[in-house]
């Protein structure tokens, strides 16, 4: 056995080690997508995705070459791996992998626009005193105007940074916020048990139950409340699921206000000032 030293470069991604912080980047990597798709030149944005915009698979638009786009959005997947501040916008466009349009591409390109300014940034994970699992969990509500299915979003911290993150479209249609919430929290909850083993075996025991703070009061309400109000089979799975778990004193739903919800950004286009702060709360910066 070698013993290298300190890990600085491991499968595109760059680590840097100081005293009380390790900062995790793909800056080269990042560069390289600038360059392999000719956009070194461009101008950068200050947000990935156009808040006002919402795409859909039929937009009248001409279609473009799959296979660019396929590798733009590949490409764009790995940098999610430092980067959760462009989780949403690649988990939304690559829904249309198939049916890419000039719209798509021009939502993809801005991602990269995106990516240009912000080339240096990473997650930061800063030393703490108390190594604490804290969750964040959110959704938007039919939000896809193909099929009308929300987006689940849920982060999990341990201390400062985020290190696990999610941002998926549901596989059924909610039929109203408060539902669409409380399949988000059920994700979130089903990822702090998987969590929570991890640690454990990493002598890390999460003695307390794991925080997942969500900003819907009617979906922890409902978390708690044994009367059902006509749901439908799986909604009724899960919140028994998620009112067991909650009872075993592992998982508790706490409700925060949408001003402090980080998940947020996982599940829609926000404003720039918004966006900004969420990433910053994220632990997402400049080395």
């Amino acid at each position: 056995m070698t013993d290298l030293g300190f890990m600085s470069y491991f499968l595109g991604m760059e680590i840097k080690q100081g005293q009380s912080e390790v900062f995790i980047c793909q800056k080269k990597y990042a560069k390289e997508i600038l360059k392999k798709f000719q956009m070194e030149e461009c101008k950068a944005t200050i947000t990935p995705m156009n808040q006002k915009e919402k795409l859909c698979k039929e937009d009248g638009a001409d279609k473009v070459d799959e296979g660019y786009f396929r590798s733009l959005i590949g490409c764009l997947m790995y940098l999610t791996a430092t980067r959760p501040d462009i989780l949403n916008a690649v988990s939304m466009l690559s829904q249309f992998m198939h049916c890419a349009s000039e719209l798509h591409l021009k939502a993809a390109k801005r991602v990269i626009r995106y990516v240009k300014g912000t080339s240096d940034f990473g997650v930061k994970f800063t030393r703490s005193k108390e190594f604490k699992l804290v969750g964040f969990s959110d959704s938007d509500w039919g939000g896809s105007i193909d099929d009308m299915r929300s987006t689940s979003g849920y982060c999990f911290t341990f201390g400062f940074g985020v290190f696990s993150w999610s941002s998926k479209k549901q596989e059924t249609v909610a039929q109203s916020t408060a539902e669409a919430e409380f399949v988000a929290a059920t994700a979130a909850a089903n990822q702090a048990l998987s969590l929570r083993k991890i640690l454990n075996d990493l002598n890390l025991e999460q003695k307390e139950s794991t925080k997942i703070l969500v900003d819907n009061q009617a979906a922890i309400a409902i978390s708690h409340n044994p009367v059902f109000h006509g749901k439908t089979k799986h909604f009724n799975i899960k919140l028994f699921f998620l009112r067991e778990v909650q009872k075993e004193g592992d998982v508790v739903l706490i409700y925060c206000r949408t001003e402090e919800q980080v998940a947020d950004i996982f599940t829609k286009s926000l404003p720039a000032k918004k966006f900004e702060d969420l990433r910053t709360k994220l632990g997402v910066c400049s080395s």
